[in-house]
């Protein structure tokens, strides 16, 4: 029987150039013998080279990694330094990894800024309320009750399914004047009742508790109708607003039971009964206390007096309302304020048909500015030819710029700003290319720069040449309008078009089909994947293509021969004619119409939505049948506007409705909610005197403004 059992092998897959080389094309009886090797060249190289990079002027590879739906950026980096760490013993020597484009450190420097910030408000609610209660004890008392409050909103939030990020710590640090405030009223009101009727500290806490329960809960009640419409609203503004709303307002239920059912028990525990003999109060206290209570009688006074004279006070009132509403809808808007994240872009176009080197040396100037000009900014920049984000082709480049810590960074001169307007003086001095730098989006994946982002469409349908000709004029008046700055197209230009004209009858006559035309007029000027080799153990592409010296020029089409059905081969200049043409290598549709996109940035000084309202003056002046779409963040910030009067509504009807129900009147609701505005035009002033901009912050300052004066109001009526 069978005693052995082999397994048979043969050549497989070849493996080196030569063993390509060697390929027996065609041999004879004689023993002569045509290979590969005579007829064709044959070499290892890329697989594509339409894109290449540089990482600080060296060959450079990349690639890019985004989030996944739901991923935690700082989780994800974490995971892929950890990753890179491992590898980096295992390359091989002159190779590096390393990271050039990075939105993490901004988030982390982001929220390290607000937790100091946080750490800076308690401390400083701590020192105010040692300096009106004048008590080390009873200041005890709502600082304890800042932790606990804190702790429990961590925990919804947590329940809610949000991360701790930028956002919901700034409400933190909102919430932290607010939560306060229940405790102190709690204090302040037993320390009254132990100094005025002399009791023991457990019977003022329950007499305390009797009188302003009620208030407690009426001001948790407004506070949360004034955020809980915030958190209805939709599209990417609804995601900040529910960011607040959902903090702030879990916040302020919890700040409610824990002054009901904490504080009182610390009152009765902590605090001691008054003593009403006389007693030496430190001097700084007691000057505090004459200026504060000179203060108070003054206001007092002034009251009295507008009191005496309802209709000149009233008057005054609907004139400081008019003031403010004047001075708010003249604040300029905006979606978010732009901030220096370290990092920025930088898009290079060269001339239409313009080769790979020659945008390569475009690139190497940009790198030169920003790696010698800006050297005490940039710590590395990486550069992409071939790809950016209006396109990709060979006149197209990219940069990520990185720029060093911010620590690093103190002077305003090293600003990102500043070094945007560096480099645009410097770019524009290019003249073989448009370059220009940018900052990213405020908010990422919302457009791929800071600024304005619009579609200019051809709604009347008048064709790709007038949509042209209309987004040229367009750019031509930007560039001479002081509002606007760094007015761009982001797509590619038309170009130059090579068209081949196939006579598919005389080619038929000629015995070949179109098919065999196409095929091979395809694999010799475009290449094609023909087969797989092994090349140090991984499975590469076998592609085959014309040689570089034999597609050059147009002539070269006709050096080309085609076999037909008899086995003749038949010259492509025999079948073919040829023209040029000029058209677009891409054409864009938005919203189911013809368009093309521009970016753009407002003037330093110009607010984003005085420069979007410029962007549609000019728009305006076009030839009729053009139009503007907004997209990205503009499109946000255009919604964002456009939501802010049903939010302001939304708010009031709401505090209107929970006051009234509360007290049972109409007239007492009315009286709380006409505090408002004299606390908003306060914040709009300051706004106004900083230079801010009536963004998404400044919406979320408006409802809190609104919330404190009503809260304030409560306790006045109340008391």
């Amino acid at each position: 029987g069978q005693q052995l059992n082999a397994t048979v092998t043969a050549m497989g897959r070849l493996h080196t150039p030569d063993q390509f080389r060697n390929i027996v094309i065609r041999s004879n009886e004689r023993g002569s013998i045509l290979r590969l090797g005579d007829v064709a060249r044959v070499e290892l190289g890329s697989a594509d080279y339409a894109i290449s990079a540089k990482y600080n002027g060296q060959p450079a590879s990349g690639m890019g990694i985004t989030l996944a739906t739901g991923a935690n950026a700082l989780s994800t980096v974490a995971g892929v330094t950890d990753l890179l760490n491992k590898i980096r013993p295992t390359l091989p020597p002159g190779l590096k990894a390393m990271i050039p484009y990075d939105t993490t450190p901004f988030i982390r420097k982001s929220i390290e800024e607000v937790v100091k910030t946080l750490l800076e408000a308690i401390a400083l609610v701590f020192l105010v309320m040692f300096l009106f209660l004048q008590n080390l004890r009873a200041t005890l008392i709502p600082t304890i009750a800042v932790p606990v409050v804190l702790l429990g909103t961590f925990a919804v939030l947590n329940v809610a399914g949000f991360s701790v990020n930028m956002l919901t710590m700034f409400a933190v640090v909102l919430a932290i004047g607010l939560l306060v405030d229940d405790a102190i009223v709690v204090v302040e009101n037993v320390e009254r009742l132990m100094s005025e009727e002399g009791i023991s500290p457990v019977e003022a806490t329950r007499r305390s508790m009797d009188q302003i329960t009620s208030a407690l809960i009426g001001i948790a009640t407004v506070l949360s109708a004034v955020f809980i419409p915030m958190a209805f609203l939709s599209g990417s503004t609804g995601v900040i607003y529910r960011q607040f709303s959902v903090t702030i307002v879990s916040a302020m239920v919890l700040s409610v039971i824990v002054a009901i059912v904490l504080t009182p028990a610390l009152c009765a525990t902590l605090l001691k009964p008054v003593d009403k003999s006389p007693h030496k109060t430190h001097r700084f206290f007691a000057w505090f206390n004459r200026k504060f209570n000179s203060g108070n009688t003054r206001y007092q006074g002034i009251v009295a007096r507008m009191l005496s004279k309802p209709v000149r006070s009233m008057v005054i009132y609907l004139v400081l309302a008019s003031i403010m509403g004047l001075l708010f809808f003249r604040l300029p808007t905006a979606f978010l304020p732009e901030e220096d994240q370290g990092i920025l872009f930088t898009l290079v176009q060269t001339p239409v048909g313009a080769t790979q080197y020659r945008t390569s040396k475009v690139l190497d100037q940009v790198q030169n500015h920003f790696l010698n000009d800006e050297k005490d900014a940039v710590k590395s920049i990486f550069t992409v030819l071939g790809f950016s984000f209006s396109g990709s082709g060979q006149n197209t480049g990219f940069g990520f710029v990185l720029l060093k810590d911010w620590d690093e960074r103190n002077s305003s001169n090293l600003s990102v700003g500043a070094i945007q307007r560096r480099a645009y003086g410097a770019l524009s001095k290019i003249k073989d290319a448009m370059a220009f730098a940018f900052a990213p989006p405020a908010v990422t994946e919302l457009g791929t720069s800071a600024g304005f982002n619009f579609y200019l469409k051809d709604s009347g349908n008048q064709g790709h040449e007038a949509l042209i000709a209309a987004r040229n004029q367009f750019l031509f008046m930007a560039s001479s309008d002081k509002r606007l700055a760094n007015v761009r197209p982001n797509g590619q230009e038309d170009t130059p078009q090579f068209h081949l004209d196939i006579d598919s009858q005389k080619a038929t006559s000629l015995g070949l089909s179109l098919t065999d035309v196409n095929n091979t007029l395809s694999i010799a000027w475009g290449g094609r994947y023909i087969d797989d080799f092994i090349d140090r153990g991984r499975v590469k592409r076998v592609i085959v293509q014309a040689d570089a010296p034999y597609r050059m020029a147009p002539e070269d089409f006709n050096r080309w021969y085609v076999r037909n059905q008899q086995g003749e081969m038949v010259s492509a200049a025999s079948f073919t004619n040829s023209h040029w043409d000029y058209g677009s290598p891409r054409l864009e549709r938005y919203n189911g119409v013809s368009a093309v996109n521009i970016n753009g940035e407002a003037a330093p000084g110009v607010s984003s939505g005085e420069a979007m309202a410029e962007v549609e003056k000019l728009v305006a002046q076009l030839p009729a049948g053009f139009s503007v779409d907004w997209t990205g963040q503009s499109f946000q910030e255009r919604a964002a506007g456009a939501q802010t009067p049903l939010l302001y509504s939304l708010s009031l009807i709401i505090v209107f409705l929970c006051l009234a129900a509360l007290y049972e009147s109409w007239s007492i609701p009315v009286a709380i909610l006409l505090a408002a505005p004299l606390g908003i035009i306060g914040a709009i002033i300051a706004t106004s005197l900083f230079g801010l901009q009536r963004d998404i912050y400044f919406q979320v300052a408006m409802l809190t403004t609104i919330g404190i004066a009503s809260k304030n109001a409560i306790l006045i009526v109340e008391f």
